[in-house]
């Protein structure tokens, strides 16, 4: 159990490549904890990283989109609002309560349908629409 960068995630901008692979290692850190009993006291730091890495993350990739005129940047910025709105929810709910085997779990299948519908679906069509730019 874990999750590792391949390079088929890639989507060709450094930048962005390098703060998905920091994302997907520390949910890999979360799943390892969670392996070892750990999730709970691992789910606070990584959702302290989150608050900041979204901010940076969403920003760096729609200057990117705004840079080039891509066609869909509307639709994927409310992709990344809509992360940020699960993110400061599940904050909230932690915050007015301990930290429970639930949080752990819902934040994992965040987390794992981020990577799977986003960075590997829509971050890819990005790659690919930048990559055409080039060309």
């Amino acid at each position: 159990m874990g999750i590792k960068w391949r390079e088929s995630l890639s989507i060709g901008v450094e930048t962005i490549d390098n703060q998905h692979k920091e994302l997907l290692q520390r949910f890999d850190d979360l799943l390892c904890a969670c392996k070892e009993g750990k999730g709970t006291d691992e789910l606070k730091g990584l959702l302290d990283f989150l608050s900041g890495y979204v901010r940076t993350h969403f920003n760096d990739e729609e200057a990117i989109q705004r840079l080039h005129q891509y066609p869909e940047y509307e639709e994927h910025k409310r992709e990344h609002e809509s992360f940020v709105v699960r993110l400061k929810a599940l904050q909230g709910e932690i915050g007015s309560e301990r930290v429970a085997v639930h949080h752990v779990m819902e934040t994992n299948s965040m987390l794992l349908k981020w990577l799977t519908n986003h960075i590997s679906v829509v971050d890819k069509k990005l790659g690919q629409f930048l990559l055409a730019a080039k060309a």
